[in-house]
């Protein structure tokens, strides 16, 4: 089958791609989750956040520790799977494995950068809500010269225990960005998904 650009840009930019995690799980898969929990859960995360831009490590191993974070709070299989999109469809069961296994690496390359810039700085907890499909936290990033500005986190249960599957710093969807990101990378590549996967590779 050929691939088209046209189809799948056509796709995302219909809002379909946008509708937000509604469409993505049941609406009874967070309910089991409480506020408390999902507070919890951030309150360690933002700890290990924190902890990482407070030591004083080299950037390749913040970003180390960034990756270990990632994995250890993040559905990376939800994330990894949104990202890839309807092209996650033709993958065979080899190409997603690697696919995510290499997307987590550059979740982890690209946020831990950006956590990197956090350091004198912190996060704080400031706020629980529960949405339809999911609970929201909002922490707040204090950082050095800047003016503050907030970073939220979606979480889910639906892996079986609190996990986040999305993120935004300053109002930008991690999601969308980055299936977006891959998108782009499909389409310079002609939907050669083993080419998309080594550009991961090499991508900041």
């Amino acid at each position: 089958m050929t691939y088209s650009t046209f189809s799948r840009r056509q796709f995302l930019s219909t809002g379909t791609a946008a509708l937000g995690l509604a469409t993505c799980f049941p609406a009874s898969s967070a309910f089991a989750l409480s506020q408390n929990q999902a507070r919890t859960m951030v309150d360690s995360l933002v700890g290990e956040i924190n902890r990482t831009i407070d030591s004083g490590k080299s950037e390749n191993a913040m970003i180390g520790d960034f990756e270990k974070i990632f994995l250890r709070y993040a559905d990376t299989s939800y994330v990894a799977a949104y990202a890839m999109g309807n092209d996650g469809r033709r993958a065979s069961t080899a190409q997603r494995r690697a696919f995510s296994q290499t997307f987590n690496a550059y979740v982890a390359r690209k946020y831990g950068k950006r956590f990197r810039e956090f350091i004198g700085g912190r996060l704080e907890v400031q706020d629980v809500r529960q949405r339809k499909n999911y609970i929201e936290v909002t922490t707040i990033a204090f950082l050095r010269g800047q003016s503050p500005f907030e970073v939220a986190f979606h979480i889910s249960d639906r892996s079986g225990q609190p996990k986040f599957i999305n993120m935004y710093i300053e109002g930008i969807n991690m999601l969308l960005t980055e299936r977006a990101e891959v998108g782009a990378m499909l389409d310079k590549r002609r939907g050669d998904i083993d080419a998309m996967i080594a550009d991961l590779k090499r991508a900041s």
